[in-house]
Formats: C-alpha cells, structure tokens, sequence
C-alpha cells in the first residue's frame, strides 16, 4: 500500500513538471482619450501582464487591436529589470512562451504600450482596442483569462441625423399640441414633456464627440419624453370628449327635473323614453371613463362621441316634448262649441233690444221734461 503511495506521489510530481501551472492577469486597461471616439483619432492603450507561476515555453500570449496604424511597445520585467523588445507593427501582436518561461522563484511581467488611431465605421459601434489571449501549448486558448477593452466608434453622419431625426419628431409633437389647443383642449401636461425633450435634444446637440454614450442618452430620454407628451395629449382629448358629452346629459337633467317637478306631467307617455335615452348616453360615458383609465384613448372617444348623439337626442325630445306641453298651457279659455255661441249670441240680441227701449223711454221723457 505505501508503495503505491510512492507510486502516485511520484506520477503527480512529473505531471506538474511536464506540465507547469501558470496564468497571466491584467489588472487594469488604459486607453486615452477615455470614451466614445470619432475615427481617426489618436489612441493611447497602456497595460501591464502579469505572470503567476512559471509559463510554459511552448505557449503564448496574443494581443488584438483593431486600432488602425497599430504600433506596439513592449518591456519584459524580470525581477524588476527591464528589456525593452523593439517596437512592432500589425494588428496582433505575439509573445512566444520561451520570452516569459523562468523559474518559479522569478517574478516576470509584460508592460505594453500599444498607439494607434480610432478606425473608420459605417455605423456607430464598439470596436476592440485590446484584447488579450493566452494559449497553450496545443495552439488552445486558455478563455478563463483572456481579458478585452472595448470602445465606442462613431459614425458622425448618424448622430447628426439622429438629432435631426429628433427634431422632426419634436415638431410633429409640436403640431400636435397646437392642434389641440385651438379646440380647448388642455395641453399642459404634454407642453412640460414638450419642453424636456427639447432640452434633451438640445443636451445632445452640444456635447462634445467622446460622450456619444451621454448624447445617445439624451436622445431616447427626449424620444421617451415625446412618447409620454403624446400619450398626454391623447388623454386630454379623450377627457375633453367626455365633458362635451356630458353637457346634453345635463341639459336633459334639468327637463327631466321640470317634468318630475309638475303633477301633471309627471308620469307623462314621452317621459320614459326620454329617461331611457339618457341612461344609454350614461353608459357609453361610464364605458369611455373606464377606457381612459385603462390608457385606451382612442376607443374612450368613440364611446364619448356616442354618449353625445345619445344625450343630444334625449335632450333634443324632452326639449321638444316640453314646449308642446308649455305651448297647450298658454290658452287661457276652453274650447267653444256651436250651442254656446248660439246662446251668447242671443243673450246678445236681447241686450241690445233692451237697451234701445231704455234709451228711447229716457228721450221721451226728456222731451216732456
């Protein structure tokens, strides 16, 4: 059994000198100008390797950019000496494992310098300005510490008409809002999300080209704000339908009252299919509130233009109903049929008869006088 022990002992002690451990680190990446960057740019990529353990001679480190006119300087420290290697050209530059491979007692590390220019794109994008990779000695990348520095390319025809595009957006809001206006609608809420979007987009125009990043913000902060403006006005439009349909509901209200208010018009025939109108017109109202709530602007107002056809005919009926009632109440005598005005007629004759006698005696008697 101890023999086998030894055994073992013995076979992981060979693995680990055939096959070293080692592993590389980089602790920070600096690239200057830090940001967004236009192509064509001047860039500066500042970073340190580290190595823990001893690194295999047959293995590597490779090191991308895809900064265009790349330059490469870089200084192997062994035990705090440095020796600068010569300066290198092309995208990839390679370390081989035999530069690195010391012994375990040695501290090595790589400082590199990598100056290049910020490439040209068709659209804004991130594009590697490092990105380091270690392989084995089977050519296998070893992922688990492979480190990358990215940034941010721009296209400055696309911001310019990204703002340009936001602008135009902001106008049509505009429209929008003056539209409204004019029929008494009320704009108040979508004139303040009028107001921060131009300030977002006026935040955008002015930044500098490194802070893509902050302009890009600005732009769909403003598009949400355009957003939220135009769901406001929608809102008060819906709300502004639904008092003007309620204005005839009022209306035939106070009819209503009238005819409840008069015993003899009370329980009139017409009055009930007034009511019945009004209550439909109610309804539709009730609906359209409910849709506003639930933000469905466009079908509150179909609802609240139906409460309004609705309530104008029940107000239009009792209206009418109304003054055929007031209209019958202005004759103040009873019909007169024939029989009547035979009677009053000669009621009539015999007054006048009389009259003339009366008027005659009293000549006669005067003349005797």
């Amino acid at each position: 059994m101890k023999g086998l022990l030894k055994w073992i002992i013995l076979l992981l002690f060979l693995i680990v000198c055939i096959n070293p451990v080692f592993a590389i680190s980089v602790p920070t990446v600096s690239v200057d100008p830090s940001g967004s960057l236009t192509p064509g740019t001047p860039v500066t990529v500042s970073f340190k390797i580290e190595n823990s353990g001893v690194f295999a001679s047959d293995g590597e480190i490779q090191i991308f950019t895809d900064l265009d006119k790349p330059k490469w300087t870089y200084t192997i420290i062994v035990n705090g000496i440095e020796n600068q290697r010569p300066v290198m050209g092309g995208r990839t530059l390679v370390i081989s494992g035999f530069e690195l491979s010391y012994k375990t007692s040695d501290e090595v590390s790589v400082r590199i310098t990598l100056e290049g220019v910020a490439p040209a794109v068709t659209q804004t994008s991130n594009k590697t300005m490092v990105r380091v990779t270690e392989y084995d000695g089977n050519g296998k990348p070893i992922t688990s510490t492979q480190v990358e520095q990215t940034a941010m390319i721009i296209n400055t025809g696309e911001v310019a008409s990204t703002i340009a595009s936001a602008d135009a957006d902001l106008q049509v809001f505009r429209t929008h809002i003056d539209e409204k206006a004019v029929i008494g609608i009320d704009t108040s809420a979508a004139e303040a999300k009028y107001n921060e979007a131009k300030q977002k987009i006026d935040s955008a125009r002015s930044r500098p080209s490194n802070q893509y990043d902050a302009a890009l913000s600005d732009l769909n902060a403003a598009t949400a704000a355009i957003a939220d403006g135009e769901k406001a006005l929608d809102k008060a439009w819906a709300e502004n339908e639904v008092a003007a349909a309620q204005v005839p509901i009022n209306n035939v209200d106070a009819i209503i009252s009238w005819f409840k208010g008069n015993s003899s018009t009370a329980n009139d025939q017409q009055l009930s299919t007034v009511i019945t109108k009004r209550e439909v017109a109610v309804s539709y109202i009730s609906n359209a509130n409910d849709d506003i709530t639930s933000g469905n602007y466009a079908q509150a107002r179909v609802k609240a233009q139906d409460a309004f056809t609705k309530g104008n005919e029940s107000y239009t009926d009792a209206l009418a109903r109304q003054k055929e009632l007031s209209s019958g109440w202005s004759i103040p005598f009873p019909k007169i049929n024939g029989t009547v005005i035979i009677v009053v007629g000669i009621v009539a004759v015999v007054l006048i008869v009389v009259g003339v006698i009366i008027y005659r005696k009293r000549s006669q008697w005067d003349e005797l006088g």
